[in-house]
């Protein structure tokens, strides 16, 4: 964990479910909460709404993002590829330029966002993803290439950023911390699953950890086969080179 200090949060797009969760867990913390959702929305918050201060309107509309922001010393962004109007890469560059200077920005994204050559996947999950854009846009209901675009502009941009690769999620109770890499396709992240509760909760952690600073962590469930065959491997490596030195 880094110096970061953490007192007031705003939190776009917390009438969701990863949302809700960050918004309980900011508040769980003692921080003043912001939460930036669509008017339509709002109600979702229900019994949240009275302990928060709620920012209504669309959030790749740059006025209601300018407004949440302001004076937070961490903002949490769920991005969503919604519709064919720039949502994601508007709501993220709204962030970009509104947020204060050392605020702690923080974003959620699907696995399917690559920040270098690093990131390797599957060629089933490549082919997916081709077949899902191609049927959304046709739709009009979302744009997963604007998602990428708004990784792209985060990724490029000085602020202290970082984005969080979400695997597959599941409803269930929390497992703890996630685990991360530093790429997707690292053995770890097999499983490919972690529970929603959880990815809310290495979101909001992420405020204090200044390690994570233009990082993009890659997380798996703690409890996961594959995070427990990484960690099981990792103990017996530590074993083997205490044995050694002693």
């Amino acid at each position: 964990m880094g110096t970061t200090r953490i007192r007031r949060v705003c939190i776009i797009g917390a009438s969701g479910k990863l949302g809700q969760y960050m918004v309980r867990q900011s508040l769980d913390r003692g921080y003043e909460v912001v939460g930036a959702c669509r008017k339509r929305s709002v109600s979702k918050l229900g019994a949240l709404a009275d302990q928060i201060t709620v920012v209504p309107g669309d959030t790749n509309d740059r006025q209601v993002i300018q407004k949440a922001v302001a004076g937070c010393d961490g903002v949490l962004t769920v991005l969503v590829p919604w519709g064919v109007q720039q949502y994601a890469s508007g709501t993220a560059q709204a962030v970009l330029d509104y947020a204060e200077p050392e605020a702690r920005l923080i974003f959620s994204c699907g696995w399917h966002v690559p920040r270098d050559e690093k990131d390797q996947y599957p060629r089933t999950t490549l082919i997916t993803q081709a077949v899902v854009t191609k049927l959304a846009r046709a739709m009009r209901v979302m744009d997963i290439d604007d998602q990428v675009e708004a990784a792209r502009r985060i990724f490029t941009s000085g602020t202290r950023w970082t984005v969080v690769h979400g695997s597959t999620l599941e409803e269930g109770a929390s497992q703890g911390l996630p685990v991360w890499a530093h790429h997707v396709g690292d053995p770890v992240l097999a499983s490919d699953k972690t529970r929603r509760i959880d990815y809310a909760l290495f979101m909001v952690e992420a405020l204090l950890d200044d390690t994570l600073i233009q990082q993009a962590p890659a997380i798996v469930g703690r409890l996961t086969p594959s995070a427990i065959a990484h960690t099981s491997a990792r103990r017996h490596d530590k074993r083997q080179t205490n044995e050694r030195q002693g």
